[in-house]
């Protein structure tokens, strides 16, 4: 996809030249490099230097895509109208999964583990800049959902890590620390301002169910961090009556802080992307990273599910007769739903409507004999042998790549299925979110079980939106809200459904945790 070879190309850094500049740029180079092993010293950064390391065409897209999937799930959240901690509460696995950020050692040493964790961190921001800079859409989502990111590697900060990381940036944050004897000095009115916005913090954060006025007191005075910082920064607090004024300065308690940080991020981060978007036709000539950018860009909420997981599970049970049992079926997105159901009325499927269904079943363990077995059974109820083995049996076995060029095709994700034609009539291939009329969506909602008008208005509202897979994934939250709020761990980690597949796994891993508990429990 890449080219292997390194291009000299005019305008654009050749980093086997930097031998041969003159030692005054390598005195700029150095101190760049002194800055940038500065700013890995912390978790977290306002990704003011760009990099300045050459890394593999490899290491550039695979980074990128890590990261991006964090985005799609935080996006997929907000879309479904979840709270800072329950994104929080969710993103903290794949966090650890996809860009963890260890905290330093004891002695405060970057090993080079660290070093890596913080460069990928550092390198696949900079890399997203790049995707999303090309639109004013793709600009607010990533500055909103950078921003989030932000939020909450900031609460996984220790105490100490917070205070390190807002010393290092009073110079653009223009505040700082409260000393304890002003702190003292000024406790009634720092009372009286922030009582009510500090107990709704420590009820937020799980400290007790009721709290006090004498242990907010106790809070404020002994663990409580305020910051002074111009009165003019902070002119939307002012207006609503919860901070402390004095000689010019605004008092601002630890859980104000954060949003005037995250304010800042984002604000800073929109005049950046706005200058990237004025440098990006630089990129035009350099055909090995454009492609990969502009898919980027095109599949946001659409990165491909782990195929290489495919049937890695139990799937015994998987077999020609158990697919069409509701043990099975009650697994199946929406899409396979309706599918199958057609397939058993009709007795047949057009081409759109096998090659989905046939890859699914391919995807959730159904082997080719199996296959064969199956298709035929459905099949036969209409036509003879001779016929199904001549117009029908070939194209099986060449989804399983065992005819023709051998290609092991995979299942379609969402976005293959969204890029197809839309069905035509007697044809039920396609997302039923995008291609079924209000009504007949609604029918297939309340048979799933959702028949809260609420909710079914909330699905709509996603699918008026065209976020189908928001709409999907809000579905499978609701026919599993049980079993999502009985597990924990791997099982409920990243819930943002982009696959069909993807769908049926994350059912069966819930409803197998289900039965390990109950196990347990005996």
């Amino acid at each position: 996809m890449f080219r292997q070879v390194k291009r000299k190309t005019a305008g654009r850094r050749n980093f086997e030249d930097v031998s041969s500049s003159s030692s005054g740029d390598k005195k700029g180079g150095a101190d760049l490099i002194s800055q940038l092993n500065n700013i890995y010293q912390s978790r977290l950064t306002f990704y003011d230097i760009p990099p300045l390391e050459e890394i593999t065409l490899e290491e550039f897209e695979n980074w990128s895509i890590d990261r991006l999937k964090l985005l799609i799930e935080i996006e997929s959240y907000g879309a479904r109208s979840k709270s800072i901690k329950d994104i929080e509460v969710a993103l903290r696995p794949l966090l650890l999964k996809y860009l963890p950020m260890n905290g330093n050692s004891s002695d405060g040493k970057i090993n080079p583990t660290l070093y890596q964790e913080r460069k990928k961190d550092h390198y696949s921001h900079f890399i997203l800049r790049l995707v999303f800079c090309r639109s004013e859409e793709l600009r607010k989502k990533f500055i909103k959902n950078e921003g989030i990111l932000f939020r909450i590697r900031y609460n996984l900060l220790t105490p100490k890590e917070q205070e390190d990381f807002l010393m290092s940036n009073s110079h653009r944050l223009h505040w700082k620390f409260i000393s304890q004897e002003e702190k003292l000095a000024n406790f009634d009115q720092l009372y009286n301002a922030s009582n009510l916005i500090i107990k709704n913090h420590l009820l937020q954060e799980g400290i007790g169910s009721e709290i006090t006025n004498e242990q907010v007191k106790q809070h404020i005075k002994f663990k409580e961090n305020f910051i002074k910082l111009p009165f003019e920064k902070v002119t939307n607090l002012i207006n609503s009556r919860s901070i402390f004024l004095k000689g010019g300065y605004a008092y601002i308690p630890t859980s104000l802080q954060l949003n005037l940080i995250v304010t800042e991020f984002q604000d800073n981060l929109n005049t950046i992307l706005l200058r990237t978007f004025q440098t990006l036709p630089r990129l035009e000539e350099d055909d090995r990273i454009l492609p990969l950018l502009n898919n980027l860009g095109l599949n946001f909420s659409n990165i491909q599910y782990d195929t290489n997981n495919f049937g890695s599970d139990d799937t015994n049970d998987i077999n020609a007769q158990s697919i069409q049992t509701p043990e099975i079926l009650q697994h199946y997105p929406l899409c396979a739903r309706i599918l199958q159901k057609q397939l058993s009325f009709n007795s047949h499927l057009k081409y759109g409507g096998r090659q989905q269904l046939g890859l699914f079943l391919k995807g959730i363990g159904l082997n080719v004999d199996e296959a064969l077995k199956f298709w035929s059974q459905q099949f036969l109820k209409k036509i003879n042998q001779e016929k199904f083995n001549k117009e029908y049996k070939y194209n099986i076995r060449h989804n399983y790549g065992l005819e023709g060029a051998r290609i092991n095709y995979k299942p379609w994700d969402c976005a293959t299925i969204l890029a197809k034609a839309k069905p035509s009539k007697d044809e039920y291939h396609g997302c039923p979110y995008r291609d079924l009329s209000v009504n007949n969506l609604i029918s297939n909602l309340n048979e799933l079980g959702i028949e809260d008008q609420h909710q079914i208005n909330e699905i709509m509202d996603d699918v008026d939106k065209r976020d189908y897979s928001i709409a999907c994934t809000r579905v499978f939250e609701l026919t599993h809200q049980k079993e999502l709020k009985a597990s924990s761990g791997a099982v409920a980690e990243s819930m943002h459904i982009n696959h069909p597949n993807l769908y049926f796994d994350r059912s069966r891993q819930l409803e197998r945790s289900m039965e390990k508990k109950k196990e347990i429990s005996v």
